[in-house]
């Protein structure tokens, strides 16, 4: 069901213009531009790692992986940004082929200098043992199975004309295809796990919408009462297509640039995540380790993995442990204390530090070491965050040691390409340059009883702005669609315009439905791609 409309607004017959083909012909040009860039970095990336560069199936793979994680990140541009620009279209600000492309240029901004902890943040949600095989074909069946499950769903909703979250949707395939593969391989057990990062993104998810609705609401009625008595025209909708006055004006573009910046900044990582997740599951000789740091971060590295050694040593020294992944691996799912936890620790930490003392740097480590190097230092990194909650209070020497040792590892393992960010800045960038009528009018004119005021835009976007950015600044996945749309609705409800009860009836099903739907989809594909591969 579609959702409902105000009557005609003037706003609506420009939303059915089309671009010519002139327009067309560039939009083409670029996206073929980006998708060379693309891959012609990955090759020379490859090839300066020493990789086999063999035209094949692997190669296929890692194409196509590619491709449909860049097609999420062009559908997230058409179906979140919309909710950026709704606003200034709808005062007038900014006509909307002026107002699609300059916020696409803003996310493309937002993604090149986004700081990459929202993106490993969506990448630790992941189960661990899956992480640890990402390589193998189970890791390929979770890779495909969360990216179409995401595709799927933001395409239908975006067909609908339902402004859905995209960071919900993605959150809610990873779900999915954690609990598929607990019920898989039978360890699926709510007693323990990880379940503290999702539960942090999940509360993220849940109260931004709360945020934007209330503090737009807040932020309208304060405007409201400080400019009581000048400056009326702040206060009231649009008349035809005259645009507002300039510092008006001035306000809805700062704020509508500072949310596709903020969208950018935040959404863009998840896109970054999924594709460093490909890039180490099908070719971890390149993509790994990083591999341009120096030599005496190597250096560091050794010298942390060997003080942390001794230092568990001291508090467990127990007999060496037969094999200390299987010991952390198992730990990871069932978090229960075991006696050789530590022991296992240690060793682990004793082995990569002798395997890196081979080598000068992380550059000489031989190709074929490079993925067990990555997952021992993924393993331990892992193990360390879950120290706190399962052990008693290390001493403070040694938590010290392996907190560092941990960040190490991460920055070891945790790391992004330039070319990355540059191909999900494009993708998102002109994915915002199409398909955002839809969303565009259900936000102008299905959200509200009365027509959009200026004050209210500004309002609903600048506190869009500064709940994402502060989001981003945190690590924390949230959702512009559901913050920008719950801001427009609390700027409704202050200003007394009412709501229109079918579209926020329609949207919050939408919202309520995403997690199920999303994990429903992710759980199936990736049970009939296991099946399949």
């Amino acid at each position: 069901m579609r959702a409902a409309r105000l009557p005609q607004s003037p706003i609506s017959p420009i939303l059915r213009e089309r671009a010519g083909p002139r327009g067309r012909l560039l939009f083409f040009s670029l996206l073929g531009g980006a998708l060379l860039f693309t891959f012609a970095s990955l090759f020379l990336d490859l090839r300066a790692s020493g990789a086999e560069l063999r035209l094949g199936l692997p190669l296929v793979v890692l194409g196509v992986a590619l491709l449909i994680a860049l097609g999420f990140e062009f559908i997230n541009g058409f179906h979140d940004t919309a909710n950026a620009v709704a606003t200034v279209i709808y005062t007038n600000a900014l006509r909307p082929s002026v107002a699609v492309i300059w916020s696409g240029f803003c996310n493309f901004l937002g993604v090149l200098f986004s700081s990459g902890a929202v993106a490993f943040a969506i990448v630790a949600l992941l189960p661990p043992d899956l992480m640890l095989k990402v390589s193998t074909s189970a890791g390929l069946a979770m890779i495909f199975a969360l990216l179409i499950a995401a595709i799927i769903w933001n395409l239908g909703t975006w067909w609908l004309g339902l402004p859905v979250s995209s960071s919900h949707t993605l959150i809610g395939s990873i779900v999915g295809v954690g609990l598929a593969h607990g019920l898989m391989v039978g360890y699926l057990d709510f007693a323990h796990g990880d379940w503290g990062p999702l539960l942090t993104v999940c509360y993220a998810l849940l109260l931004s919408p709360l945020v934007g609705f209330v503090g737009a609401a807040l932020l309208l009625l304060a405007l409201r009462l400080a400019l009581r008595n000048r400056n009326q025209a702040l206060f009231r909708a649009p008349e035809g297509r005259t645009p507002p006055p300039w510092w008006i004006r001035g306000l809805l573009i700062v704020t509508c640039s500072g949310v596709s910046f903020a969208h950018g900044s935040n959404d863009g990582q998840k896109g970054i995540g999924l594709i460093m997740l490909i890039l180490v599951g099908t070719v971890p000789v390149a993509f790994a380790l990083d591999r341009a740091q120096s030599v005496e971060q190597t250096r560091q590295l050794i010298a942390l993995a060997e003080s942390s050694q001794q230092a568990l040593r001291r508090i467990a020294p127990q007999a060496l442990v037969d094999d200390p992944r299987e010991v952390l691996a198992a730990y990871q799912l069932r978090q229960t204390d075991e006696p050789q936890l530590l022991p296992a620790l240690a060793a682990l930490f004793g082995e990569i530090g002798h395997e890196l003392r081979t080598h000068n740097s992380l550059a000489e480590v031989p190709n074929e070491r490079a993925l067990v190097l990555r997952n021992d230092l993924y393993l331990g990194a892992a193990t360390i965050r879950l120290l706190d909650d399962s052990q008693p209070a290390l001493p403070l020497e040694t938590w010290s040691a392996l907190q560092e040792l941990r960040v190490r590892s991460d920055a070891t393992t945790q790391f992004i390409p330039l070319w990355v960010k540059g191909a999900v800045a494009l993708a998102l960038g002109l994915g915002t340059l199409v398909g955002w009528r839809r969303i565009v009018a259900t936000v102008g004119e299905g959200i509200g009883r009365a027509p959009m005021t200026y004050a209210q835009g500004a309002s609903a976007q600048l506190m869009a702005m500064l709940t994402i950015g502060a989001a981003d600044g945190f690590g924390l996945p949230v959702s512009t669609t559901q913050v920008l749309s719950s801001g427009v609705a609390g700027t409704m409800m202050a200003n007394g315009s009412g709501l229109q009860l079918a579209t926020i009836r329609n949207m919050l099903l939408a919202w309520v439905l995403t997690l199920p739907a999303a994990i429903g989809l992710a759980a199936g594909l990736y049970w009939s791609f296991t099946m399949l591969l």
